[in-house]
């Protein structure tokens, strides 16, 4: 008992002391200690549901509370005993872009900047306020309060194994654990949903974003905080805490200050943060059911499915439940796949190929990549999207490639081209130069890496045009092939096809298709900001006025001895 009781001692007192660590929570230390009495009036009554307002009438704001975000920020500044904080404190920051100024991310958040503004939780409280709200640069700062001797009455908390030390013992209310998520869900509830009333085109619109969590407990280190957040496009900052600042000897801790930056959608990045801050805390407040893998999967919709570390995060988030999980998988890997017609070849290929058949449009593109690839000189390839394997069936027929990697987001159309390709009867030499690879272009692989030279044939243009920022990083920064062999359709070229109608794409599932000017200066963009160069060809007829119907670009890496 004294033993499990000194390290819980340390490991309070270690996590008081980085939380006291950062201004905005060591200024506030001192604030409200209300007595159990009061305490445990507020948890018994009703819980206040605010109307979702961009200002809140003056009855929804705590008169406990500054008024304004000015009046906090006069309180931060005269705060000063760090000893008694029991907060924490996360803070999301834009700046201004060409289509928004920075202080609309009031708009997303359904939180007026020039108000300060207070929601009851169960715990305790959140506050919302703005640290800056500049023509340059808005900043909002969400900051939860918990009551630690509430957690025990309440019969919440970590159930830890420390005994009844324990529960009054632990680092719960200075960290970032999955009373953030619940305070993230209630008071930015709008923004995560996707919605903004005022500003509806901003909601969907990617901005510069940046999120900055002051105390994140992460049960795995800093190398796994960059496994959970880097293959979402996340740049990631960890900065490590020491155990105990006078005595180094004994190493670090498991508290990091984790700053992310990336371009996205804000409810993109709320959802991120509701699933995978419970994730690296590995421990949750409250009893996990069923409707918890609901919330899993309205919250990972669109990213879970295919992130690398899908069934980690899945176990974590609920809390290790065998049959939950099970449930949770089986239903990510059902609603990761596309639309038959998307994800079924002949589906897929059918409205493409009723426009290129009498061109053999489609053989044309896959002979001029293979010839691409061949004058590489590469050994090893990956097709990026290799669909029901038709690429990989002639990579396999050339001696020259003696490692064959095909990755594709489908498991079903994996096994189409298993199927196709018959690896079941395949000689084994001839099996063991072709691996198949389910995964995203969204999120970084390191099973991507180390190859010669990747294919990405007519794969861009399914992608959403916010998302190919990701798919830039994923191809030319992380994997970063000697060469990239990519093309996509040439949207001049739709007139010659009398079947498609004027405006049209040629296959509705493609989110965009660009003109050679438009191709060439994305291309051209890559290539700069990555360290490549890039030279453009032609597949099929070419046209004098449109040019061909399909066009490639061959980029090279500067420092490529291929």
């Amino acid at each position: 008992m004294p033993i499990l009781s000194t390290a819980a001692r340390h490991a309070t007192a270690d996590a008081r002391r980085v939380a006291s660590a950062h201004s905005c929570v060591e200024a506030w230390g001192d604030r409200r200690r209300a007595d159990l009495a009061t305490a445990t009036d507020r948890r018994s009554r009703t819980k206040e549901r605010r109307p979702p307002c961009a200002e809140p009438p003056g009855g929804a704001v705590s008169r406990s509370a500054p008024e304004t975000s000015e009046d906090m920020r006069r309180e931060l500044s005269s705060r000063t005993d760090p000893t008694r904080a029991t907060r924490m404190l996360l803070t999301i920051s834009t700046r201004t872009t060409p289509n928004a100024p920075a202080t609309d991310l009031g708009y997303l958040l359904h939180k007026n900047p020039s108000r300060a503004q207070s929601v009851e939780l169960s715990f305790g409280r959140a506050h919302v306020f703005y640290p800056e709200a500049s023509v340059e640069r808005c900043t909002a700062a969400l900051v939860l309060e918990v009551d630690p001797v509430g957690l025990v009455r309440g019969r919440r908390g970590p159930e830890g194994e420390g005994g009844l030390l324990g529960q009054y013992v632990n680092d719960r209310p200075y960290v970032a654990s999955s009373f953030l998520s619940v305070a993230i869900a209630e008071a930015f509830g709008t923004a995560l949903a996707g919605r903004s009333k005022e500003r509806p085109e901003l909601a969907t619109t990617a901005i510069p974003l940046e999120a900055r969590v002051a105390v994140v407990p992460c049960r795995g280190g800093g190398a796994f905080l960059r496994r959970l957040f880097e293959p979402l496009g996340y740049a990631v900052t960890a900065e490590p805490h020491a155990l105990d600042a006078t005595l180094p000897e004994w190493g670090e801790s498991r508290y990091y200050t984790v700053t992310l930056t990336a371009t996205e959608r804000l409810a993109e990045l709320l959802a991120h943060l509701y699933v995978l801050v419970p994730v690296l805390d590995d421990e949750k407040h409250y009893w996990v059911g069923d409707d918890e893998v609901e919330k899993l999967l309205r919250h990972g919709e669109g990213w879970l499915a295919t992130h690398p570390e899908r069934e980690l995060i899945t176990r974590r988030y609920l809390k290790h439940r065998h049959s939950l999980v099970r449930d949770a998988i089986a239903r990510l890997v059902t609603e990761e796949e596309p639309d038959v017609e998307v994800a079924n070849p002949a589906a897929r290929d059918a409205e493409e190929g009723a426009l290129e058949r009498p061109l053999s449009l489609h053989e044309q593109r896959l002979a001029t990549v293979l010839d691409a690839l061949r004058a590489s000189g590469a050994s090893s390839v990956v097709d990026l999207g290799c669909g029901e394997g038709r690429l990989l069936r002639l990579l396999l027929d050339d001696r020259q490639f003696t490692r064959i990697v095909g990755m594709d987001v489908s498991y079903r159309t994996l096994e189409m081209a298993t199927d196709r390709l018959k690896l079941e009867r395949m000689p084994e030499r001839q099996r063991e130069r072709l691996t198949l690879l389910h995964g995203s272009l969204m999120y970084r692989d390191a099973r991507l890496a180390g190859f010669d030279v990747a294919a990405v044939v007519e794969v861009i243009e399914h992608l959403d045009p916010p998302r190919l920022a990701a798919f830039e990083r994923v191809v030319f920064e992380f994997a970063r092939p000697g060469t990239v062999v990519l093309t996509t359709p040439n949207a001049e070229y739709n007139v010659r096809w009398p079947t498609l109608p004027v405006g049209r794409f040629r296959h509705r599932d493609h989110r965009f298709e660009w003109t050679r000017a438009e191709f060439q200066a994305w291309a051209a963009g890559v290539a700069e900001r990555f360290g490549y160069t890039v030279r453009f060809g032609l597949v099929g007829p070419v046209d004098d006025e449109v040019g061909s119907p399909t066009q490639m670009g061959i980029f090279t890496r500067k420092d490529a001895h291929v």
